[in-house]
């Protein structure tokens, strides 16, 4: 397992940052670490990075403990803050070079040039970081982050200051790397997290309240599934067999369709299918509604502060 983080605890002063949180990252899987300012999202990152100092609990990375091996354990990563720390007087490919230096790589031009191709960085690359939009700096600090090939990535807040078409383009970038790494990626963003995360970790005021995959979250909190159906034709007598199926609760007209309310622990579409394929009736569309990620967020998080 890349990342196994057991029992943490951060206190500053009387304040827990972080109260006994436990999660798991696996190699190709992008997590979202999520919650709201002062949910203890960017200390823990800190921590894992071996910026900061844990008070109590275990983190392992790729094997290496950060408390025993944390030189070693950050060469195996890579680390997007989310002010984003640049050398803003110098040139993009000057402060790549310097970061590839402190890696101490061997190929280091051919593996410089590789970074600014990935990050679309080839026409500001001659440029002064300092002049640079919110959203090339961005891409200038993801080059840095991945500029040792690393097996493990911490991105906190990535794809803030993008516009549309930067941040798809950066989007398809972390989708690519999640295929061969472990991603750690944090963001108020809702539509980011459901577009690129396979399971996400929420936490407040310092203490986990989920962990799971997106998909299964949706389902628990929404406590049912909503079935939207629209047949060829439709008619009243639709809904008499809708009602009787196993799982159903409710059975709501909407429009030219029907919307169908069944248990949580039931998706109903398999039989939707199988009884109206018996009685003759074509369905023209058919999915599940799924709770909305910010709706599920505020239901978990109920209150605010400072990282």
């Amino acid at each position: 397992m890349p990342i196994t983080v057991s029992n943490l605890t951060k206190i500053f002063g009387r304040q827990y940052a972080v109260n006994n949180l436990s999660f798991e990252a696996k190699k190709g899987e992008i997590l979202g670490f999520l919650g709201p300012n002062g949910a203890g999202k960017t200390t823990t990152m800190k921590m894992i990075c071996c910026y900061l100092h844990k008070d109590q609990g275990k983190i392992i990375v790729d094997g290496l403990d950060t408390e025993i091996q944390p030189l070693e354990v950050q060469r195996k990563i890579g680390y997007l803050a989310e002010q984003n720390p640049l050398y803003k007087d110098m040139y993009v490919k000057e402060f790549l070079e310097f970061i590839a230096s402190i890696h101490q790589l061997q190929n280091k031009k051919s593996r410089i040039n590789e970074v600014i191709e990935l990050t679309g960085l080839e026409k500001e690359q001659n440029k002064i970081i300092g002049t640079l939009s919110k959203g090339y700096k961005q891409r200038v600090g993801l080059a840095q982050a991945i500029i040792h090939d690393p097996t493990v990535l911490i991105l906190d807040e990535p794809t803030a200051g993008l516009d549309m078409n930067q941040l798809l383009e950066i989007r398809q970038l972390i989708q690519d790397l999640g295929k061969e790494k472990t991603v750690i990626f944090s963001s108020h963003i809702m539509q980011e997290v459901e577009a690129l995360c396979n399971k996400v970790v929420i936490i407040n005021n310092g203490e986990k309240v989920a962990d799971e995959s997106l998909a299964s979250l949706q389902q628990r909190m929404a406590g049912s599934h909503t079935t939207h159906i629209l047949f060829e034709r439709f008619h009243d007598g639709q809904k008499e067999w809708l009602d009787k199926l196993n799982g159903a609760i409710s059975v709501q007209r909407q429009d030219s369709g029907w919307v169908v309310t069944s248990t949580v622990d039931t998706d109903i579409r398999p039989l939707i299918f199988k009884e109206a394929y018996q009685k003759g009736e074509t369905i023209l569309e058919i999915y599940n509604e799924k709770a909305n990620v910010e709706d599920v967020f505020r239901q978990l998080t109920k209150t605010n502060g400072d990282d």
